[in-house]
């Protein structure tokens, strides 16, 4: 799903850093990479609003009550799972506490000179309609953290090459990621039903065209289905409709542009395709008990 060209919630990890994570250490507003412990970044927070980084993000969690939200996945963190969060994607949580573990968050074209193409060639669980939260083991969570700990001690160090080592380390984690995604994506289509594989389908089909097309016939169309039977199949693998699913990722949006444009309500409801602002509001109202202009007070 391309992000809306109006949203730049988060353009740089020191705006992330001090609006997010509450952190008001000054950091250099040209910085391209921050990695660091959950118990140190969300120390000072409970949760985080919807918003998009023009960033990548990822972490590990070992332990600690965490949900994410991304796109049209919600869902509550186990340990040893790993969440890849690619810059631009929709990102929210509701409940974040007592949390252990790593992350690092780095634009792209930091380690872009050692890639020899586009990032999400070369690790594909940076694409957008890949998966995005995997359970690891314990010996590849042990891997995976090790990675994270020689990225922290070099950021912390003094060295003329630090960048390029910082890089590197960088590299060595997504190859990392990229050898263990590979084994658990296999074996989770393996053992995943033609109800799954399906539901996951419409999920991503949502993803890229839900500001556009919100009934649900027009996505079992481009599935080659009856309405009736993508009804059936989604609300068994998710416990919600398809309709459902649809409106959610649709609030994401709407809350994310809320917050963090200046734009007017008619405006908003322009973009999100909504007839008008009444029918916006109407939206917005049945979910929350609030008007738009009072939601965006509490956002």
């Amino acid at each position: 799903m391309k992000p809306s060209k109006n949203i730049l919630t988060i353009e740089t990890l020191a705006k992330f850093e001090r609006i997010i994570n509450l952190d008001d250490n000054p950091y250099d507003i040209n910085m391209m990479v921050m990695p660091g412990t959950l118990e140190d970044k969300h120390k000072n927070a409970t949760s985080i609003p919807a918003l998009r980084r023009q960033f990548n993000l990822l972490y590990l969690l070992l332990e600690g009550d965490h949900d994410v939200k991304l796109n049209t996945d919600h869902r509550r963190l186990l340990p040893n799972d790993l969440v890849i969060v690619p810059e631009n994607m929709l990102y929210a949580s509701d409940h974040i506490k007592d949390c252990k573990g790593y992350c690092i968050h780095f634009k792209t074209e930091f380690i872009q000179p050692l890639l020899s193409g586009p990032i999400g060639s070369e690790f594909p669980f940076l694409e957008f309609d890949a998966e995005h939260i995997i359970n690891i083991t314990e010996e590849e969570s042990t891997l995976i953290q090790q990675a994270f700990k020689d990225i922290l001690a070099e950021y912390t160090r003094f060295s003329h090459e630090k960048d390029f080592v910082l890089r590197s380390y960088i590299l060595i984690l997504l190859h990392r990621i990229r050898e263990i995604y590979k084994r658990n994506v296999k074996k989770t289509i393996q053992n995943s039903s033609r109800s799954d594989q399906l539901t996951m389908q419409f999920k991503h089909l949502v993803e890229k065209h839900f500001a556009d097309q919100r009934n649900v016939w027009a996505y079992a169309k481009m599935l080659n289905i009856s309405s009736r039977h993508l009804s059936d199949v989604v609300s068994s693998s998710t416990g919600r409709s398809p309709l459902e699913i649809i409106h959610d990722i649709l609030f994401l949006e709407a809350k994310a542009l809320l917050r963090s444009t200046d734009k007017t309500i008619t405006e908003i409801a322009h973009e999100l395709r909504f007839g008008d602002q009444s029918h916006f509001s109407h939206f917005i109202k049945k979910r929350t008990g609030s008007t738009p202009a009072e939601l965006r007070k509490t956002l």
